[in-house]
This record gives C-alpha cells, structure tokens and sequence, in this order.
C-alpha cells in the first residue's frame, strides 16, 4: 500500500507537451524588440518554468523598458498570448502515460492540478481536453505555486508528507520543499531527486513511496 494520499501535478511539460509552443508564443509576443529580446524572453521562460505568466511580463518590462508593467499592459499581453497560443493549447499531446494513468486511477487517489499557467486558460484548455473530469481540483496562476500547494494540502487535512507534487521545474520542487511534501521530476533532475522521463510507470512509482 502506497503512502502517498493525495496526487498533485503541475500541467505544461508533465501532463501536456506544451512547454515549446509557450516558449515561442513568449518569443513572438516580443518579437518587436528584435531577435536579442526574443532569446532572452524564451530562455527566461524555460529557465522559470512554473513561474506565472504575469510575473515574467513584470520582469521582462523591467529588463527592456526599466519600468514596471500597468495592469492593462500586463492583461494585453496576456490577452495575446491567449490568442497566439490557446488553438495549439487546444491539440497539444499529453505525455506518455498521463491518460492512462488518469483514466485507471482517478478513484484511487484524489488528483489535483496546481500549475503557473492562468487559472482561466487552465481550466478551459483541460475542460476542453475532457481532462478536468479527473482532478478534484485545477488550480493555477497569479496565486504561486507555494500557495497553490499548501492550499491543497490544508483543503485535504493531509499530511504533506503524504502528498506527492509531480513537476518539471525548480518552482515545482521549491514548492514541494517549503511544504514538506514529496517530489517526483518530469525531465532530468540532480541527484538525489527521484525522476522520470514522462508519466510512463508513475503508479509503480508512487507504489514504492
């Protein structure tokens, strides 16, 4: 019997393959800036992976214009993004894995989502996916993913040490420490972090926990 009680994954690059449209959906909304910016943007992006949209638009508005970003700035941008990226979103691949895993053991462990994605744009493109029938709760951005987490895990009564956070980021793993849940990596992690390539094998996995 599995110690782990409760199930949360992060969503781009664990259960969609999507981290590469927004990293070039980043680079066209900047593309203006020339072909430096575009670099530094999508880099930026891969390199805080988990961090919300709205703090990178902060952050590269300081970087190239030395001023903080207007709320209307920063809900335009997103309004684009939304545009550029939302009908890709809509068809993006799951990971090897995922579908299975959730189709076999949605009833086995409560399976939450907790992503830096927008919390609207989230529940639209896993609604629209008929994946959101499988979590008990999808959860995303402003609110960071710390938050997101111990919410979950105040919600649940749970012992965090029962909780398994899935992600593919330093924001994932930073999020499962300062809440003293467990972690298991999507994509190569240093050792001692356990990981895996994608979610093939992930209930053998959280068996051995």
């Amino acid at each position: 019997m599995s110690a782990i009680e409760i199930i949360v994954f992060d969503c781009d690059g664990v259960l969609l393959d999507s981290v590469a449209i927004k990293t070039e959906t980043f680079g066209r909304l900047f593309k203006d800036l020339g072909s430096e910016a575009v670099d530094y943007v999508k880099s930026y992006h891969l390199k805080h992976g988990g961090v919300s949209r709205y703090a990178k638009f902060e952050h590269y508005f300081e970087k190239f214009h030395g001023r903080a970003i207007s709320d209307d700035e920063s809900r335009a941008l997103d309004r684009e993004f939304n545009r550029l990226a939302l009908e890709q979103l809509l068809v993006t691949p799951m990971l090897p894995g995922v579908r299975e895993f959730l189709t076999a053991h949605k009833d086995t462990w409560p399976l939450y989502v907790a992503s830096g994605a927008p919390d609207y744009e989230l529940k639209v493109i896993l609604n629209k996916m008929g994946l959101d029938k499988y979590f008990k709760g999808v959860f995303g951005s402003p609110t960071p993913k710390t938050q997101l987490l111990a919410a979950i895990v105040a919600a649940e009564q749970a012992d965090p040490r029962r909780v398994l956070m899935i992600g593919d980021s330093g924001t994932d793993l930073e999020a499962a420490r300062a809440v003293g849940t467990r972690f298991l990596g999507v994509g190569e992690f240093p050792a001692p972090i356990a990981w895996m390539p994608d979610l093939t094998g992930l209930y053998e996995h959280v068996q051995s926990l």
